[in-house]
């Protein structure tokens, strides 16, 4: 038993655990975005460009202060010569200042990204990803070892290689830019595309173990945790997937409209990766973030159910993955220790399939660790329902009901 300083002391430690990690990420994080350099991703705010139907390419590029070499890369210029080319040969007005408007915009996200970061950085997940995936498949992952990936998750793809690439900023970015410009920046159909492969392989995996503000919500959950998954501050609490998920969606309906009618980024003020870029956060974006990071505490992965467009996106994809949490019901004894170690309603919603839809799995493998019969794996396959009446209370479990109220089904015993 705890006595109440033994829980006032645990309370002090877990506060200032979520105290050190915060402060060290903004300030290592500080220092590696200085290191990196970088500017703030910003397209280009569309405008009316000085635009008669006789001007030449030339006249245009002058009148609305364009270089010469933005010149070439918008009109495809061969030669000088082809700067006396009339506008009206690329179309009517409209379609010039939209051209010009998508080629700027292109132009901007190209010359935002850092070209050396980005495939080193989907190198490192690549290797990392992979040493995880073989640990899991060996069943070796413990609460000690995933609090020491997720750690390493955080420093790796966060605090080192900064905010950007990242799962959420493929779909989101590609959103915004094609909304505002109607342009499609081809390297970011790439990535996404990447992740998405990475997802029907093994079940969100690059949320789970490689999207750094991911990675670092769960990393605050588990510190809440002392043993036994009871939380030493507050409570943490499972909110319905019926209700997170309809948020989400309705959250993502809200980026597209903004996007298509206002060329505006909801995500971009409040966006949570920004904590890897500090300098990048106002104020508004400062104290959402830190709010999104004390309610990590009590939820799990708050970001990832309620508003990331890529964990809507990649929850779709996961209905159809290779690899997946499955049960084996032969060795089952249907006491749902795992379904309690979950740290959301997914283990509950696999195990007894009494729901058609299944919310997102993260793959942390906390289920596998706490059934006492080893009948979770994270294998390739369809999931199979459980028998008939599996998680029907035994007999003996039916008088105690009677005399002593409701009982869990963890008093279940072995045949």
């Amino acid at each position: 038993m705890v006595t109440q300083n033994g829980n006032k002391n645990l309370k002090i430690r877990t506060a200032a655990y979520f105290a050190i990690i915060i402060a060290l990420v903004v300030v290592l994080s500080a220092i590696s975005s200085r290191i990196w350099g970088g500017k703030p991703e910003q397209l280009p705010i569309p405008k009316k460009f000085i635009l008669e139907r006789e001007m030449t390419v030339g006249g245009f590029g002058q009148a609305n202060g364009l270089s010469g070499q933005a010149l070439k890369e918008i009109f495809g210029l061969k030669t000088r010569s082809d700067l006396e080319k009339k506008l009206s040969e690329y179309g009517t007005d409209d379609q010039v200042a939209s051209m010009v408007n998508k080629k700027l915009a292109l132009a901007s996200e190209h010359a935002s990204k850092n070209w050396v970061k980005i495939p080193l950085k989907f190198g490192l997940w690549f290797i990392f990803l992979l040493i995880v995936f073989i640990l899991q498949r060996k069943r070796k992952i413990v609460t000690g070892l995933r609090i020491g990936l997720l750690t390493a998750s955080v420093l790796i793809f966060g605090v080192v290689m900064g905010s950007d690439p990242s799962p959420m900023g493929t779909v989101k970015d590609a959103i915004h830019l094609y909304g505002k410009a109607r342009a499609v920046f081809p390297p970011r159909v790439i990535a996404l595309s990447i992740f998405l492969a990475i997802v029907l392989i093994a079940n969100k995996f690059i949320c789970a173990w490689g999207c750094q503000a991911g990675t670092l919500q769960d990393l605050i959950f588990r510190t809440n945790q002392a043993g036994r998954q009871k939380a030493a501050i507050g409570r943490q609490v499972k909110l319905p997937f019926a209700v997170t998920n309809s948020i989400r969606v309705a959250f993502f309906c809200a980026l597209t409209i903004a996007a298509f009618a206002w060329g505006f980024d909801i995500i971009d003020p409040i966006d949570p990766f920004k904590i890897f870029k500090p300098a990048q956060l106002g104020i508004i974006g400062a104290s959402f973030v830190g709010m999104l990071l004390l309610a990590s505490l009590f939820i799990y992965r708050p970001w990832c159910h309620l508003f990331c467009p890529f964990g809507l996106t990649g929850w779709l994809v996961e209905k159809i993955s290779l690899v997946r949490i499955k049960v084996d019901y032969e060795t089952c004894i249907a006491c749902q220790k795992c379904a309690a170690a979950c740290p959301s309603t997914v283990m509950g919603a696999i195990l007894k399939r009494d729901k058609k839809t299944i919310p997102d799995c993260f793959a942390c493998y906390a289920c596998r660790e706490a059934c006492p019969t080893n009948s979770i794996s994270f294998a390739a396959g369809k999931r199979t329902l459980p028998p008939a009446g599996h998680f029907k209370p035994l007999p003996s479990q039916e008088g105690r009901r009677a005399s002593e109220g409701p009982v869990s089904d963890g008093d279940r015993t072995l045949p």
